[in-house]
């Protein structure tokens, strides 16, 4: 399925990597979103954005999925 959202959409690489470093990596490689830290366990809205990408962490600040457009 193509995206309809502009640049890189998905950083499988960065499962495992800081929150903070993840961020980063992806707002310099997709200038277009803003990445979002989200502690394990929070609840975020469901709509759907091109310009915003969640960076799930756990407890530790290590990121746990994959983070993706959306």
């Amino acid at each position: 399925m193509a995206s309809i959202c502009q640049g890189k959409s998905s950083w499988p690489e960065l499962l495992g990597v800081d929150g903070k470093c993840a961020v980063e990596t992806i707002e310099r490689e997709n200038s277009l979103v803003e990445a979002i830290i989200v502690p394990e366990g929070s609840s975020v809205p469901e709509n759907f954005a091109c310009n915003r990408v969640w960076v799930w962490v756990d407890k530790d600040g290590i990121v746990y999925l994959v983070p993706v457009i959306g």
